[in-house]
């Protein structure tokens, strides 16, 4: 079984927490699963839990290199060297990044997020579409900061051939597609 899950903001990808703070718990009342990869507590979207160990592996691990897409608001406007540089790898904490597939895109329609990311009325932000298939702690936040603009807002959006579309925050669904780790 496969469960997506629109992770809200500040919820932490396990069931439990000693400090008391926001769970999978909070939202998911399935028993026997568990989270096939993380998601950082001050990002949003898409997570994947599952009961099967063999496809939890084949989703997770770093080796299988399975997709990631995440919608990333930026502060600043990416140009097109900034870009090239996400595209080729940038060095960030532990090394150089594997090249990304990396675009501005328009602000995406999303729900508004609680709460609210820092509005500065000089600076100007964008919106960044970054594809990567490896997944170091925090990866994204580095890359977007190691070329001059740090991010504001993180949106897994997808992971291979999940799709978060259709899922509010807080919000998860069983998934039809199984994907045959065999």
């Amino acid at each position: 079984m496969i469960i997506l899950f629109n992770k809200p903001y500040n919820v932490l990808t396990q069931f439990r927490d000693p400090d008391g703070r926001p769970t999978l718990a909070d939202y998911i009342p399935l028993k026997q699963i568990h989270p096939a990869g993380r998601l950082d507590r001050d990002s949003e979207g898409l997570l994947l839990l599952t009961d099967d160990g063999k496809l939890q592996a084949r989703i997770s691990h770093p080796k299988h290199k399975m997709e990631k897409c995440y919608w990333v608001q930026v502060e600043g406007i990416p140009d097109e060297t900034a870009l090239q540089q996400l595209r080729r790898g940038v060095t960030i904490k532990g090394g150089i990044t594997a090249p990304a597939k990396a675009c501005l895109i328009p602000p995406p329609e999303l729900w508004p997020r609680n709460p609210p990311i820092r509005v500065r009325k000089h600076i100007p932000d964008s919106w960044i579409e970054l594809r990567i298939r490896e997944g170091r702690n925090r990866q994204i936040r580095h890359m977007t900061a190691a070329v001059g603009h740090p991010t504001l807002r993180l949106i897994r959006h997808t992971i291979g051939p999940w799709i978060l579309d259709g899922l509010a925050p807080g919000e998860w669904r069983k998934s039809d597609n199984q994907l045959n780790h065999e």
